[in-house]
């Protein structure tokens, strides 16, 4: 299969970009939840199971088994920057299987990863939100014009009411308004 279909058409090279912007956000904070957990390895398998998918092998149970088990990870922590860790990792193994269909919330697959990375590195300085502002223009710099289109298909990004989500947005409008 090359590609899925839906509300439109999604490709998997069109995946396997997404699934790298992803896991590219999710490799740069994987040492926080590392950190935190030395002893669980899932968020690195869910990183491990993107890159099989992002380096050519098909998309299989192991993304998706992968992802959830990062996101139960995310669920096991203490601290709200190990939880964004983990997440950020389970997402870039989902984002092999994100759905073609026109909702606001799909935004989240395409472009949680890098708002969490953003969010951790607000945390990390204290919750100096300049911080965040330089990881998000170093995600719109990481933005391919692939990916872009990709997201052009969905609703705008959902503000939500954590800062993780007000990044997102951010993130989100930013691109969109990439020429």
């Amino acid at each position: 299969m090359t590609g899925v279909s839906g509300d439109f058409e999604l490709s998997m090279g069109e995946l396997r970009v997404v699934a790298r912007y992803a896991a590219e956000a999710a490799q740069g904070v994987l040492a926080v939840f590392e950190d935190a957990h030395p002893d669980d390895g899932r968020p690195r398998a869910a990183l491990a199971a993107a890159r099989e998918f992002i380096d050519g092998a098909p998309r299989t149970r192991l993304q998706r088994v992968a992802s959830m088990d990062a996101h139960r990870a995310a669920r096991d922590v203490a601290t709200e920057a190990a939880r964004l860790a983990a997440q950020a990792a389970g997402d870039a193994a989902s984002a092999a299987y994100l759905h073609p269909i026109a909702k606001a919330h799909q935004v989240g697959h395409i472009l949680r990863a890098a708002a969490n990375a953003a969010r951790i590195a607000e945390i990390e300085a204290g919750e100096d939100p300049e911080a965040g502002n330089r990881v998000l223009e170093g995600a719109c710099e990481r933005a391919t014009p692939a990916l872009i289109d990709v997201l052009r298909r969905y609703p705008p990004a959902p503000g939500g009411g954590s800062r993780a989500a007000h990044l997102m947005a951010a993130l989100d409008a930013s691109l969109r308004r990439t020429p």
